[in-house]
């Protein structure tokens, strides 16, 4: 494994966007929020189209969540924009300006989703990211998603890491061969990310930096463990704090996702708020099982709650 790549492993969390009951952007709880992440030690991604529920976010909400961002993570943990997947160039830059001016240190450019249903050739999206790339006002990091139904061709996104703006990548998709030749093609000095937990452990052993999650959003001293104790070599350590990340994560999501997130963060007091219409509030059923679950794990004291 080449040595700078471990050194450089890292965690990132893609965070929660609190709203009021009446589904107006709750500033006082984001900002709330990000201090406690800054305290976590954990890499923040703001704005995303799942925890972030960026699809529900208008141009005016991203300025606010980015400038509140930069005042209170820039300097402390990294500070990236994540945004959505646009259906046109034009749409990713205008994101990217934003986040560019309003200081944020990167920002994700997404793969292209060009709607009902339809996937772009490949040659549209060599096209697509090169205009992209080429009007980029900050440091950019590329996706591979499986939400769009496609991936990348592989070849396309080592070339595209290669241009001076590109600082990372960041390859979600079942496929772990995929994955491998996204790591062994990017440059040992660009960092890849696995979006999810569940990879984490294959994408540090095939000498990638760590991954994206959104249970730093309750627990951020636990995922950020993960990477701690990869870098120091304590093997069982690691493995017990993976595991729990990864049963954390399977008992978030198989009971709201997201919408359970934020309800267990406002019952141990912290900032989580409500979801945005269209998403509603979990149940009270679904929120017990998630506080079952994280009672058990007693994430409590570890995470000084």
């Amino acid at each position: 494994m080449h040595r700078d790549r471990a050194e450089r492993a890292s965690c990132f969390v893609i965070s929660i966007t609190p709203f009021h009951e009446d589904g107006r952007l709750d500033e006082d709880r984001f900002r709330a929020h990000m201090r406690r992440l800054a305290a976590g030690g954990i890499g923040v991604y703001v704005g995303g189209g799942g925890s972030g529920e960026g699809y529900t976010l208008s141009r005016e909400d991203n300025q606010r969540i980015f400038a509140i961002a930069v005042e209170e993570l820039k300097g402390k943990v990294p500070c990236r924009a994540m945004g959505v997947e646009p259906r046109t160039a034009a749409q990713m830059i205008d994101f990217l300006k934003l986040a560019a001016e309003a200081g944020m240190e990167a920002a994700q450019v997404y793969s292209l989703d060009v709607g009902h249903g339809h996937g772009p050739t490949d040659g549209e999206l060599d096209a697509y990211f090169s205009e992209v790339i080429a009007s980029a006002p900050l440091p950019l990091v590329l996706s591979t998603h499986q939400s769009v139904g496609y991936r990348i061709p592989a070849e396309l996104i080592v070339k595209l890491a290669e241009k001076p703006q590109v600082l990372a990548v960041n390859c979600t998709h079942p496929d772990l061969g995929y994955l491998a030749t996204v790591i062994d093609g990017v440059s040992p000095s660009k960092d890849v990310h696995v979006g999810g937990p569940m990879q984490g452990l294959t994408a540090l052993a095939f000498g990638g930096q760590g991954f994206l999650c959104s249970e730093g959003n309750l627990a951020p001293h636990l995922c950020v463990s993960v990477i701690e104790h990869y870098k120091a070599g304590n093997t069982g350590a690691m493995m017990d704090a993976f595991s729990k990340v990864v049963r954390l994560s399977t008992g978030l999501y198989g009971n709201g996702g997201i919408r359970v997130t934020k309800a267990v963060l406002n019952h141990y007091g912290l900032p989580g708020g409500y979801p945005r219409k269209p998403r509603l509030p979990v149940t009270d059923d679904r929120l017990t099982r998630s506080l079952a679950l994280v009672e058990s794990m007693k994430l409590g004291p570890v995470e000084g709650w």
